[in-house]
């Protein structure tokens, strides 16, 4: 199980936090393209399972500040 931890933001840290992963998320996203169009199957799923958790995250974080 993964150990849990917490974090307190103000509303601006967050949207900075979103930002940062937005971009993270780009250069995964641009990495599995890359890797798709090269054929090489392990890391198109590498990098598309990273994006996915990346999204996770932030889709947390926004989720948060929505609230």
């Amino acid at each position: 199980m993964d150990k849990k931890i917490t974090l307190t933001f103000t509303e601006d840290e967050a949207e900075i936090l979103c930002d940062a992963l937005d971009t993270d998320l780009e250069g995964y996203e641009d990495s599995a393209k890359d890797a798709r169009a090269n054929g090489n199957r392990a890391d198109v799923q590498t990098f598309t399972e990273a994006a996915d958790r990346i999204k996770a995250v932030r889709d947390r974080v926004r989720k948060a500040i929505d609230s």
